[in-house]
């Protein structure tokens, strides 16, 4: 359930995932050693003869749905694992897995004869699955906003004005929110809430939001216009929180590495205030001339002798990377920041251990929820 409440309260939307995650896998090999168990003490009891519970032909109506439920979760833990599947065929998969837990709990009811707490947990996951469908993925739970300026921040990148129509969001640098678009002049909306970094907020509640065209959504809202109604979730994300909430807590200096779009948490950090601790910020792009606030990140740099900037075409982060890190002052002491492509933080990663920092040296803002 992707609620900014709970999110915070259980250490951001990323410590859910890995709960999520880890939950699931184990609840699933739980659910594939139930059958063997079953097996294993009905060939105790008879001598041998116990695998035949494995096969469902012959067994009742109960059995049958307990493996009909235990295909779909199948299925849909399976689809869980493939990501090359597209978002929207990943997404429909997924839903087998809420189908195979229906089943499941048919299955333990007509087993049972008295369901018992059964009911009692049928009850608690209809109420989840209600405020997941309708207030999270419907925007039940979504603030109402307007677009109240659209700028091109580069090819392919634009940057939304987004102001409030009731409250405000409670907005730090370098979080990012829920995003659906609705109608507006000219622009006809997708209706899905997808995720989008802040790239600044002012005092009134108004912010601002970088969006590429990486897919079909993102691709129709290069063509946004200003009136167009917008509907808000969040904030989520504890992505550079230590050097908002303290800029000068860490001692040492500063790595931060961005690729592409991801320069957009950063951008919101400086446009907010500079960390006056030595800040080195490595950006890597397909193309410098155009890169989303190159001229602005250069204006603050200039401003900043703090700020070191390196801005650097690139296509195979694992090649440039290297030179690039043997040039950062005091590296060794740095505390890494990235966001990007996944290749380029592992790239980040395997770099900077070759070079004896420690695995968790990094901390990457990740760009998916699978």
């Amino acid at each position: 359930m992707r609620e900014a409440r709970l999110a915070r309260h259980l250490g951001g939307i990323e410590a859910m995932l890995r709960g999520h995650h880890v939950s699931g896998t184990l609840g699933y090999a739980l659910l594939l050693l139930h059958p063997l168990a079953l097996a294993v003490d009905e060939a105790l009891q008879d001598g041998g003869g116990g695998w035949a519970v494995l096969d469902p032909h012959g067994q009742g109506s109960a059995v049958q749905l307990g493996w009909l439920g235990l295909l779909l979760l199948m299925a849909g833990l399976g689809s869980t694992f493939s990501l090359h599947l597209r978002w929207r065929r990943w997404r429909a998969w997924h839903h087998l897995l809420g189908a195979g837990v229906v089943l499941g709990l048919v299955h333990v009811e007509r087993l049972l004869g008295d369901p018992g707490l059964l009911w009692l947990l049928a009850a608690v996951a209809t109420l989840a699955l209600a405020l997941r469908y309708l207030a999270l993925d419907r925007g039940l739970m979504a603030l109402p906003f307007r677009v109240a300026a659209v700028r091109h921040a580069a090819p392919q990148v634009v940057e939304a004005t987004l102001e409030p129509l009731a409250s405000a969001l409670p907005l730090q640098p370098g979080q990012f929110v829920l995003l659906a678009f609705g109608d507006g002049p000219g622009f006809r909306g997708c209706g899905r809430f997808h995720p989008f970094t802040v790239s600044d907020i002012d005092a009134r509640g108004r912010l601002r939001v970088a969006i590429k065209a990486l897919g079909p959504c993102s691709t129709q809202a290069q063509a946004l216009k200003p009136g167009t109604t917008v509907r808000l979730q969040g904030p989520f994300g504890t992505f550079l929180q230590d050097e908002v909430d303290r800029p000068d807590g860490h001692r040492g200096p500063w790595l931060w590495v961005a690729g592409g779009i991801g320069i957009t948490p950063f951008i919101a950090v400086l446009r907010h205030a500079v960390p006056t601790r030595p800040l080195t910020l490595v950006y890597l792009v397909a193309d410098p001339a155009p890169a989303a606030f190159a001229d602005e990140l250069r204006q603050i740099a200039d401003r900043h002798p703090q700020l070191s900037l390196r801005m650097q075409g690139s296509r195979d982060a694992a090649a440039d990377l290297p030179p690039l890190l043997d040039r950062v002052p005091d590296l060794a002491r740095c505390q890494v920041r990235a966001c990007g492509p996944a290749p380029l933080v592992q790239a980040l990663r395997d770099a900077l251990a070759a070079r004896g920092l420690p695995a968790d040296a990094v901390q990457a803002e990740r760009f998916d929820f699978r």
